[in-house]
């Protein structure tokens, strides 16, 4: 067997390992855990971890296997997700949406923030021990290196990036999610990963802030401050675009049409 194909094997081993634990981990706490904030909070952190740990090495099938086999992993991981998190997001802006909405509390919405950021930071010291084994060649001195920016573009252009890429993904969530559809999740998982792509050779095609910072805080290339106006301002922003073009008039005839059609 080639040494690339035992390669790609073991990165699926390793994102199948994190899908794995993430979902007995949620059997765990949603058995244990009466109380349901606490658990929101529990289950926003291993989502999180779990987002991120599998693109952690969604990095390394796009270095080594192009773009085109990343996208196939991200779509397939992004129906599973959709499946399993509930309701978890694993995405900052989506609590706060529910805040500018009257949904949620400032403080709930931050803590629920704060929970996604511990889990998708603390998941970086897994990944470094598995990586650390260098059973592949593909994962050799990547535990430990310096790391590098995925934003290729000046800071203004990649945060506007961003920011329309995340409403786009935004208002179609809703209207798919309004919608009803039987083929909902493969439809939302298919114009993600097509947005992500897209950006994929400007910002890096995050269109999450909590994602972005733990894969991406503090490499080399961009400023902290130049990683917040991109990663956080521009998602962010382009989050709280969504809500009000949501409701305009053409978005919402077209929904209407898309009902009566089905």
């Amino acid at each position: 067997m080639a040494a690339s194909t035992i390669a790609l094997i073991v990165s699926t081993f390793y994102i199948l390992l994190t899908s794995l634990i993430a979902y007995w981990s949620r059997k765990y706490v949603n058995y244990y855990t009466q109380r349901p904030f606490l658990r929101s909070l529990f289950l926003e952190g291993i989502a999180t971890a779990e987002l991120c740990g599998a693109c952690f090495e969604l990095i390394i099938i796009a270095d080594n296997w192009g773009v085109s086999m990343y996208a196939i992993y991200l779509f397939l991981l992004t129906i599973w997700w959709s499946i399993n998190w509930e309701d978890a997001t694993a995405c900052p802006y989506t609590h706060l949406e529910d805040f500018i909405e009257g949904k949620k509390s400032i403080r709930d919405a931050f803590l629920l923030i704060w929970a996604q950021l511990v889990g998708g930071l603390a998941i970086f010291r897994y990944i470094q021990i598995l990586w650390a084994l260098e059973i592949v060649q593909t994962h050799k001195n990547r535990a430990f290196d310096d790391c590098t920016t995925d934003l290729q573009v000046p800071v203004i252009v990649g945060a506007f990036i961003e920011c329309i890429a995340t409403c786009l993904c935004r208002i179609a969530s809703r209207a798919i999610g309004e919608m009803n559809s039987r083929f909902g999740s493969v439809l939302d998982s298919f114009i993600g990963t097509s947005l992500v792509v897209l950006a994929f050779n400007y910002s890096g095609g995050y269109f999450n802030p909590a994602l972005a910072t733990s894969l991406k805080y503090g490499c080399l290339g961009t400023t902290f401050m130049e990683h917040v106006i991109v990663y956080w301002v521009g998602a962010c922003a382009g989050s709280i675009a969504s809500i009000r073009l949501y409701k305009t008039p053409v978005v919402q005839k077209f929904i209407g049409k898309q009902q009566k059609s089905q």
